[in-house]
């Protein structure tokens, strides 16, 4: 199947219209609906019902949607592996949560330059899930990750322990109240946790996937959180 196809029918899915599409990809709309055409023709099933709200996925097109995605990444990553930069022998793919991505990838970037400059590097920030996907169908090498689920064919080591730790901006005589709380989502282990710890907290006023955002946020307006120790480091006070 065309790469070019999968490209369409994913940019499809991600604007909800192949108008949308069209525009993306800069092509006319008679040209993605012809893609799609082919690719319904090829798969012997609809992959899109279209109506003046726009498209969306069939039960077909929903399976197929994992695996257009695996080919657009496996294509990505063979065009980089034979497309070396000079004086490269191999190219190193790695993937990694977005909260992991500072200082962890910059640190290990800087490592491989100064102890593999034989290899070339693609780095990639996604969703846990996205990630595992990756690794398992082979477009990543590495992916890491705070809690790796187990998959089929899927090696998991533990690099190290990272801690979480509460921490608060306003002095302990202050009592915080559900909005003072900044939510970090730190995977599923760790909302399996709170939740039991905490089984009648609110919802915080503040909910991101992203920690250094949310520590930005009470270093701020103030308020509280769980944070990587190695990251609140710096902030941290005796009491």
């Amino acid at each position: 199947m065309d790469i070019t196809v999968a490209r369409t029918f994913l940019e499809v899915v991600r604007s909800g219209s192949f108008v949308g599409a069209a525009a993306n990809l800069n092509v006319t709309q008679t040209a993605v609906a012809a893609r799609i055409r082919a690719l319904e023709s090829e798969l012997e099933r609809p992959l899109f019902v279209r109506n003046k709200a726009g498209a969306r996925l069939t039960s077909a097109g929903a399976q197929f949607q994992r695996f257009a995605a695996t080919m657009v990444q496996v294509w990505e990553r063979a065009r980089y592996a034979v497309a070396l930069p000079p004086g490269r022998e191999s190219v190193v793919t790695l993937g990694a949560e977005l909260a992991l991505g500072a200082p962890f990838l910059s640190h290990w970037l800087l490592w491989m330059r100064r102890e593999c400059p034989e290899l070339a590097v693609r780095v990639e920030i996604a969703s846990e899930a996205d990630l595992m996907d990756q690794v398992q169908n082979g477009a990543l090498d590495i992916a890491v990750l705070y809690a790796a689920p187990r998959r089929p064919g899927v090696v998991c080591e533990l690099l190290f322990a990272e801690q979480l730790v509460k921490v608060r901006t306003t002095p302990i005589t202050h009592e915080l109240g559900a909005e003072d709380y900044a939510h970090v989502e730190w995977g599923e282990d760790f909302a399996m946790s709170y939740g039991a710890a905490f089984p009648d907290s609110p919802n915080a006023v503040l909910s991101s996937n992203y920690g250094p955002l949310a520590l930005d946020y009470i270093l701020a307006v103030g308020g509280s959180g769980y944070f990587r120790r190695s990251i609140v480091a710096p902030y941290l006070e005796e009491v």
